[in-house]
């Protein structure tokens, strides 16, 4: 990963995802946004920023770059995504949501062969504190620390980020993955993203029904992980025959057990995994605390 302020960033495409104010705002966190690409609009300028028809352009311009943000409607993602790849772009924020599945499984196994890291769809994409925002996080809820973050969620990852802030308790990066049916990168890789990373402390992970990556994200903490990780599960209270829109496309296949994807699923298995489970994200940095004395 390249998550430093000199990272090279373009942004592919201005639909509905991305206003000027979270351009505005990844600029003035200092983040090294060069361009946008937006076909049949080369030689203009939107949102202070050149824009170019093809990916391709911008780095015959600027050279090699380090990252792609795609807010294009989800229909041309997987064009856009694989644009970016042919250009050598090994980071891919997806902010779009609703990408249909199909091409996210073709996109996946692109990004896996080129070793290309893939945060979303539907997804507001990764901030460091203090050093780089890449996507729609809102930067003023997070403060420079040690506390990972790596969430399904977009908003309920603020307002965590934020009882941290409050708590004095700063962060070192956050990430969501994104609620979208099928996603790129998985908790298990962000786990061990922060496990590795000399600047976190402690992890908490933020999850919500509809699939089974909390289950097996709890059986990777209790085998692999070595720093304190806190869970925090979304939708407790949600009727057990129904499932999120984004994130349950998939979980009602039949044949699986009847609480595949609930939250109580994933409460027993972090319990059973020995993970500290915050009954609601302002008791998280009590547990952080706990867990990093």
């Amino acid at each position: 990963m390249n998550l430093t302020p000199e990272s090279k960033v373009l942004i592919q495409g201005f639909d509905e995802f991305i206003s000027a104010s979270h351009i505005t705002q990844m600029k003035a966190y200092g983040t090294n946004l060069i361009a946008g690409v937006n076909p049949g609009f080369g030689g203009q300028q939107m949102y202070d920023l050149p824009v170019f028809d093809l990916v391709e352009e911008v780095v015959g311009q600027f050279g090699a770059i380090d990252t792609a943000i795609i807010c294009v409607h989800p229909y041309q993602v997987l064009d856009a995504a694989l644009e970016a790849i042919a250009s050598n772009i090994r980071q891919i924020m997806i902010i779009s949501g609703g990408v249909p599945p199909l091409d996210m499984v073709q996109l996946l196994r692109k990004a896996e062969a080129c070793e290309t890291l893939v945060v979303g769809p539907n997804s507001p994409g990764i901030i460091v504190p203090g050093k780089i925002l890449l996507g729609t996080h809102p930067s003023e809820f997070y403060t420079p620390g040690s506390v990972g973050i790596v969430s399904r969620s977009s908003t309920l990852t603020y307002e965590v980020a934020w009882e941290l802030t409050k708590a004095g308790l700063g962060q070192s990066i956050s990430v969501s993955i994104g609620s979208d049916a099928i996603v790129g990168s998985s908790f298990l890789q962000w786990l061990q993203i922060l496990d590795e990373d000399d600047h976190t402390e402690a992890i908490v992970l933020v999850g919500q029904p509809g699939g089974g990556s909390e289950e097996a994200a709890a059986r990777y903490i209790a085998e692999t992980i070595d720093k304190p990780v806190i869970a925090y599960i979304a939708g407790r209270q949600a009727p057990p025959a129904k499932h999120w829109r984004q994130t349950g496309t998939l979980a009602t296949i039949i044949g699986r057990d009847p609480n595949f994807g609930t939250a109580q699923n994933k409460l027993a298995a972090f319990q059973e995994a020995q993970v500290p489970v915050a009954e609601r994200p302002s008791q998280i940095p009590e547990l952080v605390r706990k867990g990093i004395n």
